[in-house]
């Protein structure tokens, strides 16, 4: 088990800032969401995490230790892009198999060798002959057996069929109960991760959106479905993330408690209170249909 400190942490490209002011702790194992719009800043955050790349401001510790140009902490990291970073595209499966082996002190071939016959791959193929499915599978591959005590998975399986994800998705789970260590993911495929995440890092133009306990997050929306007039007095003086009217109806979309005398009010007016699922939470906090 690790404990994961992002403190303060600040990156630019030039005079472009990536990352402003990051901050947030991850303690003991856990699967975490690392989520956002393109060009949040996930990769970014990713890069600095791996030690891929040096802050600008701030810093990243695990176990209290900088990562950066940190040989004890990397080798106990592990960032899956795509399966060709640390192989060449004419090297054989097995080639990159045997090279994860040697850069991986906790790897584990014979848990390798089963995960690559579950997705189908052949250890003799070299990685251009694979389909982009096929290489997004060993890319998992490389992180599910490398057994790092931090994995990071960047869309890595994005290229995988609906089938091979859920595949993904059940090992990770069982390897997450049986070894316990933490797991980052980015993914666009926000409710079909949802079941699998314990805590979200909501990442917007470069900045910290929100860091919490997906049911904490989660508790927070509240969609609000009704005659206009009604639904505004209902969430007057509330943060309201997010809206859309229909002739008289209106519904709006807020984030934070609503309180007991509220939501009494809802109910004497017939006016719907619902929940958001985790990817409708996040378009709203993120302002992605504003931008879109």
């Amino acid at each position: 088990m690790i404990t994961v400190e992002v403190d303060r942490l600040e990156l630019r490209y030039g005079a472009t800032t990536a990352l402003r002011d990051i901050s947030f702790r991850l303690d003991g194992p856990g699967i975490c969401g690392v989520l956002g719009r393109n060009g949040s800043g996930k990769s970014s955050l990713f890069s600095v995490l791996a030690a891929f790349r040096r802050a600008t401001g701030g810093e990243v510790r695990i176990d209290g230790e900088p990562v950066f140009e940190n040989p004890r902490n990397t080798r106990r990291i592990c960032l899956i892009r795509e399966a060709g970073d640390t192989v060449e595209s004419g090297d054989r499966v097995r080639e990159a198999l045997n090279l994860a082996a040697e850069l991986r002190p906790d790897w584990d071939a014979d848990y390798a060798a089963e995960l690559a016959d579950k997705f189908g791959i052949s250890t003799r193929k070299r990685l251009r002959e694979l389909s982009r499915g096929r290489r997004s599978a060993l890319g998992v591959v490389l992180g599910l057996a490398g057994r790092a005590p931090l994995t990071i998975f960047d869309e890595t399986y994005l290229g995988m069929d609906a089938p091979s994800r859920m595949t993904f998705y059940d090992e990770l789970i069982a390897e997450q109960s049986a070894r316990p260590r933490t797991f980052l993911l980015a993914s666009h495929l926000i409710d079909e991760v949802a079941p699998l995440l314990e805590r979200v890092v909501l990442l917007d133009d470069g900045r910290l959106a929100a860091f919490e306990e997906v049911d904490e997050l989660l508790g927070r929306g509240v969609s609000v479905t009704g005659p206009a007039e009604v639904v505004a007095g209902i969430v007057e003086g509330l943060q309201v993330i997010g809206e859309r009217a229909l002739g008289q109806t209106r519904q709006a979309v807020v984030y934070g408690e609503l309180d007991a005398g509220r939501r009494a009010a809802a109910a004497a007016a017939n006016v719907e209170l619902g929940p958001l699922s985790l990817q409708e939470l996040i378009i709203h906090l993120t302002g992605a249909e504003e931008r879109a």
